[in-house]
């Protein structure tokens, strides 16, 4: 019994007790369509009132897969004349018997760089606290009467800051964003229950470097790359590569391919990791000016892709025009 109680032990240790510090934070396949979600100066960007609603269900099939979502709303402030951006986000987390709840809210100066003010660079910040739970009883134990094994549902709260920059144009966009400033500083994310520690796999500071054009092939047809390069500086680097074509203003139809690069030597890896390569699949369909609907579907391309389904993600984004400011032009970013 004593040995089934350590195996049991072992396997908990393994799902809770590992430090997650090389973990990639929360990220949507379509952040390209909501840039708030991964840097705070894009806050105010669309200047209308913009609210965007997304699900993610992760490797489908997959057993304990994560499953992700979020609400954020933003625009800016009618005594500004569009230079102050205002955002709100609230994210959820699910993996396993592991939860994060957060909410966050974003500051964006936006500086015009012409007499439109098409040209902008914005400076943003942000600041936001994140709930962080282990519930005991989604667990299956190997033995049900040891008694170092958590009861319940335990949570902690850890606050959290962000910064970033954004420029743009019409047709151009660049930016840079550090995420998750105090992750450094706070493992309030540790649980003890009976003399035994547990942990949950808790976000840690990223780095993000993204950038994107929109060229004219014809009159009904654009084309949008974009890449977006995370850097948590403990794991491999990732990047995404996206492509998409919009057709008539319309629908918005590509995909994106993530993987990992080496764009600097890091000593703590282990030199027989294999890239983790996923690719995605994306549409974009404006029902309205107002209303668009998305969806993407994720493949992993490596060893993985046998055991679980792909992943699953759709999206809503609702514009709500504003009396005072009319955008003089498309927002294509």
């Amino acid at each position: 019994m004593q040995t089934v109680r350590r195996a049991g032990m072992v396997f908990l240790l393994l799902i809770l007790g590992v430090s997650a510090t090389a973990q990639q934070n929360i990220q949507f396949s379509q952040y390209v369509f909501n840039g708030l979600s991964v840097n705070p100066a894009y806050a105010g960007y669309k200047e209308d009132l913009y609210v965007n609603a997304v699900y993610r269900h992760q490797w489908a099939g997959f057993p304990g897969a994560p499953r992700t979502g979020g609400v954020s709303v933003d625009g800016v402030t009618g005594a500004s004349d569009g230079k102050v951006g205002l955002g709100l986000q609230m994210l959820f987390d699910k993996l396993g018997p592991q939860d994060a709840l957060s909410l966050y809210g974003s500051y964006s100066y936006r500086i015009p760089l012409d007499d439109e003010g098409s040209r902008r660079l914005c400076f943003g910040i942000g600041g936001g606290v994140t709930q962080y739970s282990i519930d005991g009883n989604a667990l299956q134990y190997t033995d049900n009467d040891d008694v170092a094994l958590p009861l319940g549902k335990k949570s902690v709260w850890v606050p959290d800051a962000r910064f970033g920059i954004y420029y743009y144009t019409p047709r151009f966009y660049a930016g840079a964003s550090i995420m998750d400033l105090f992750s450094l500083y706070t493992d309030a994310s540790r649980y003890t229950w009976k003399g035994n520690n547990y942990s949950t796999i808790r976000k840690t500071q990223h780095l993000y470097v993204t950038t994107g054009a929109l060229f004219n092939l014809s009159e009904n047809l654009q084309l949008k790359p974009s890449i977006l390069v995370k850097e948590d500086f403990k794991g491999p680097t990732n990047m995404d590569v996206n492509v998409f074509l919009l057709i008539n203003e319309k629908i918005w139809i590509g995909g994106s391919y993530r993987t990992n690069v080496k764009l600097w030597n890091k000593n703590n890896l282990p030199g027989d990791l294999t890239e983790l390569d996923a690719a995605s699949a994306m549409v974009e369909y404006y029902a309205t000016e107002k209303l668009r609907i998305g969806y993407s579907y994720d493949l992993n391309v490596n060893k993985m892709a046998g055991y679980q389904g792909g992943s699953h993600e759709i999206s809503l984004g609702f514009l709500f025009p504003s009396k005072k400011y009319a955008v003089r032009s498309p927002r294509y970013f």
